[in-house]
């Protein structure tokens, strides 16, 4: 009980029946797709919850009356209970918060109670129907027949479930920003009909396998462009190496030419050198042969 002994919390109710009977592997794999596709881009992952299978309380003056939904999401509420512990149940009067969507994977046992209200006796529990939309007025209802591959998507109009045509199979909530609805493919090994959400774009969310695989995808993509790149970087290296070499060579060739054309003006310097030379001592030699002393 609570500190002032008023209403039990989730610590006090059970959260669970060993007389319930157990769930296919269906009811585990259908609603893991579910909460693995639901990412409502106005919601941080903090700020929402979603079940599978949790005990709902849903009656302050009945505190023991609960539903176990097959899956549902609440809006602006901490993922976990004040956000430190785990939830053992979700239990309206200390959340504060209705789900904002249920869905129900129907099956020939639940039918009646999950698509439709009933009058009841006194002793008798409301149904899922009546619990969902005029106990706690949940805004979306969706039900989902595995055997039959049918959704029905009910929204909340004027206190009274109101059923949606969906002529593909699909139903887009703006105040989620997402929509749900029926895709064929493989989840979990399975290939069949699952129910999903979609995006603003109307593509399907990926899941936990999927966005696995994408991240694979897209790392092979960058593998396959990192090697594109190390042979483009290899590529000029050997162009740099190339033009380094060329470049060597020609400042060499420039070196030899430099050193050749020094060589030859040398050459020409001192031949001109010699050739003067020989003019002085042939006009020294005119000049003594016509009797005249040159002075040196």
């Amino acid at each position: 009980m609570t500190e002032r002994g008023l209403l039990p919390t989730m610590y006090d109710l059970p959260s669970e029946n060993p007389d319930e009977p157990g769930v296919d592997q269906f009811h585990i794999w259908q609603p893991a797709l579910l909460t693995q596709t639901f990412c409502p881009p106005d919601y941080v992952p903090d700020r929402f919850m979603v079940a599978t299978g949790m005990y709902l309380y849903y009656d302050v003056r009945h505190p023991k009356h609960y539903k176990r939904p097959d899956w549902y999401a609440v809006l602006g509420v901490p993922y976990l209970y004040e956000e430190h512990d785990l939830r053992l149940s979700y239990v309206i009067w200390q959340e504060g918060v209705v789900p904002f969507v249920v869905v129900e994977l129907l099956s020939p046992e639940t039918e009646d109670g999950e698509l439709r209200s009933a009058c009841r006796k006194y002793d008798e529990l409301p149904t899922k129907w009546d619990v969902y939309e005029q106990i706690l007025g949940v805004p979306y209802y969706a039900v989902f027949d595995p055997y039959t591959d049918q959704l029905r998507m009910f929204r909340l109009t004027g206190g009274r479930y109101v059923e949606s045509i969906l002529p593909e199979q699909r139903m887009w909530l703006p105040e989620l920003k997402l929509g749900l609805g029926v895709w064929h493919g493989t989840h979990e090994r399975v290939e069949r009909k699952w129910l999903r959400w979609f995006d603003g774009e109307n593509k399907w969310i990926p899941s936990l396998v999927e966005q696995r695989k994408i991240i694979q995808q897209e790392r092979k993509v960058i593998q396959q462009e990192r090697k594109v790149i190390q042979q483009e970087i290899k590529i000029l290296q050997q162009e740099k190496k190339s033009r380094e070499k060329e470049i060597d060579q020609r400042e060499k060739e420039k070196e030899r030419r430099e050193k050749e054309i020094a060589q030859q003006e040398k050459e020409i310097a001192q031949q001109r050198l010699q050739e003067e030379r020989e003019r002085t001592k042939k006009l020294i030699a005119q000049l003594k042969a016509s009797g005249i002393e040159p002075d040196i």
